[in-house]
């Protein structure tokens, strides 16, 4: 199995600065490869340029500038094309599976922040030395980075990516491992309602809280984000110290809602993973819940529209978002795959109006968010906890259909 960890680099000042040339001159490249397939489409009788073609010109552009791209790592210039072929077989799948397209993009340099270097020892060498306190990654055109190696990789390293968040540089080291220990059998059984109200409720009945990470830092992100628009738009090269400071306080506040919404996330994984032995929960497609409602056309008046509950929808979505469950469900099957639990995903619909104890379905039983009240049987009980007992049936109906 694979498994990333993520670190925190301790660059020096020179360090730092040739971190930062590495992106702008890996962004150059990737801007300037999507501009000649831009070209030869438009201008070439539709000619569509090819990963290996450009790949094949590397050698060409490193000699014709040599201080910006023959200083870098080949392989982790051949990964920055493969991003960009990815996101055109990407363009290509969506268009033939009529989604929206959306065509890549060029990318500024405050956004791509990010370096691929496909195998260790190629352009980037992983130096965990086991008798020495200090780590440190060494990155061809950089030096020797120190490392801040919280615990320890197990395993061998494959590849190496450095990521630029704010003002802090991270190494993310992809290990290849053998498949752990499973963790003992509990013998329990659990399924799981995702909410709003609580982020989730088990089938045991119980709950856990949701913590509103976003909705608790509003204020301040509210007064850092008005205080940053007081400044005039200018070019990044051209911000006063001021500006610099009000946007890195707005990108530190995200940044710490992130990194809570991910802590708890994973405390949250890592519970249910160790008291239960099968875990279902709802196959949730979050992309479609927090979509905007398309516009309603007033076919009296051309040109003006009539409500669409966009507002009411927007705070929905907003508290989606905030609750993280796409970022908790993919923690979750990770966690579970390494302890040897089994994860099923159901189908979600019907499951809070569907009476546990007779089976009868009608959008009636459940007259308030919290309630359960079932019409046929008279049934009573909290909303999620009916909720994920269905969950946790579905669950064990497609296991005993599918077994392994």
């Amino acid at each position: 199995m694979i498994r990333a960890y993520k670190f925190l680099m301790r660059p020096t000042v020179g360090q730092t600065i040739a971190l930062g040339e590495m992106l702008r001159d890996h962004c150059s490249l990737y801007n300037g490869a999507l501009q000649e397939r831009r070209d030869a489409y438009r201008h070439v009788s539709k000619t569509s340029v090819k990963y290996g073609q450009q790949s094949a010109q590397l050698k060409e552009i490193r000699a014709f500038d040599p201080e910006r791209q023959g200083r870098w790592s080949f392989s982790s210039q051949q990964a920055t094309l493969r991003r960009l072929d990815k996101a055109f077989a990407a363009f290509f799948r969506r268009v033939k599976a009529g989604d929206a397209p959306g065509y890549p993009r060029f990318r500024g340099v405050n956004w791509f922040d990010t370096v691929d270097f496909p195998e260790d020892g190629d352009g980037c060498r992983w130096d965990a030395t086991p008798h020495d306190p200090v780590t440190r990654v060494r990155l061809q055109g950089v030096g020797h980075v120190k490392v801040n190696q919280h615990r320890p990789v197990i395993g061998k390293v494959k590849t190496v990516s450095v990521k630029r968040e704010g003002r802090r540089w991270y190494v993310i080291l992809t290990a290849e491992q053998t498949q752990p220990e499973p963790l003992p059998a509990t013998g329990s059984l659990v399924g799981i309602d995702m909410g709003i109200a609580s982020f989730l409720t088990t089938s045991d009945g119980e709950h856990v809280a949701n913590p509103r990470h976003g909705r608790r830092a509003a204020a301040k992100l509210e007064a850092a984000q008005q205080a940053l628009a007081r400044f005039p738009r200018v070019r990044r090269d051209k911000r006063t110290a001021n500006h610099r400071r009000a946007v890195q306080k707005v990108a530190d506040l995200h940044r710490k809602v992130r990194r809570q919404r991910l802590d708890h996330a994973h405390k949250t994984a890592l519970g249910l993973v160790r008291e239960h032995d099968f875990i279902a929960h709802e196959d949730l497609k979050i992309r479609n819940m927090v979509r905007a409602p398309a516009p309603r056309c007033d076919p009296e008046t051309p040109g003006s529209f009539l409500p669409n509950g966009a507002a009411a929808k927007a705070g929905l979505s907003h508290s989606i978002s905030d609750a993280g469950w796409g970022v908790f469900l993919t923690i979750l099957h990770a966690k579970a795959e390494s302890a040897g639990r089994e994860v099923v995903a159901v189908d979600p619909r019907n499951t809070s109006r569907t009476c546990p104890e007779c089976g009868h379905v009608d959008k009636e039983n459940r007259p308030t968010q919290e309630k359960f009240h079932c019409v046929s049987c008279d049934h009573q009980a909290h909303a999620d906890t009916v909720g994920a007992l269905n969950v946790l049936r579905a669950g064990l109906v497609r296991r005993d259909a599918n077994p392994a």
